[in-house]
């Protein structure tokens, strides 16, 4: 890979480098005060990767949940994926020997990065995507080390830290925007989870599945908005 290309890939991955150390530090924290070894935080890191999908299973876990109830609550918060995948098929279809790692590592900020970061020229698809993957994790991994080894060390309040996630979410579908000119798919995402928190303070759709119920009725809408403007063009 040409250095140029390579410097461009941490530049634009400068944003989650922040984010992941942010948010990776109260992960990692938040496991050892649970009661587990520090170096739990950067195995479950390497090879597992889930974010969100960490902090959830770190909590099951202290509860004492089963195998299949772990199971079916990191299918029903990771789901998301699926349509990821399905998104990037043309646009990865060149990454060769990288794909197994990237589709292991599509975490949302790197799907965000690379749909919104065209290959340069002459430049290979896996190395490029790969690489910007592997750095991304790379951060993760490091803000969940630096946490649990400080929560190892010294007390630690970390209240409002995991906000992080949220500005970087926000960070992220900013710069898509400003590249996409198209609104409509944020904007779907941003009323499909307020109308389903709503009906779920109504007591008309369980609580806990409102990540996956906004998931459904964004897609739903989103193939009929999309379907819509193809009739009319």
């Amino acid at each position: 890979m040409k250095n140029s290309n390579f410097w461009k890939i941490v530049k634009i991955t400068l944003p989650v480098f922040f984010g992941y150390i942010a948010i990776g530090i109260p992960f990692g924290i938040m496991l050892v005060k649970k009661g587990y070894p520090w170096w739990m935080a950067p195995v479950m890191s390497i090879t597992m990767y889930a974010g969100a999908g960490q902090y959830l299973a770190v909590g099951l876990f202290a509860a004492g949940a089963s195998f299949a109830q772990i199971a079916v609550a990191q299918l029903l918060i990771n789901i998301r994926h699926i349509v990821y995948g399905l998104s990037l098929i043309d646009k990865l279809k060149d990454v060769k020997k990288w794909k197994p790692y990237i589709v292991f590592a599509l975490t949302d900020e790197t799907y965000a990065l690379m749909t919104s970061t065209d290959l340069p020229e002459g430049e290979d698809a896996g190395r490029f995507y790969g690489t910007m993957a592997v750095l991304d994790q790379s951060y993760w991994i490091l803000g969940s080390f630096i946490g649990a080894v400080a929560g190892t060390l010294i007390p630690f309040d970390f209240a409002g830290v995991d906000f992080a996630l949220t500005a970087l979410f926000a960070v992220l579908l900013i710069e898509q925007i400003k590249k996409s000119k198209d609104i409509i798919p944020p904007v779907i995402g941003i009323c499909s989870t307020i109308l389903c928190i709503a009906l779920s303070r109504l007591n008309l759709i369980p609580g806990e599945n409102i990540l996956l119920i906004a998931l459904c009725v964004g897609i739903v809408c989103l193939i009929i908005a999309k379907g819509n403007k193809r009739s009319a063009e």
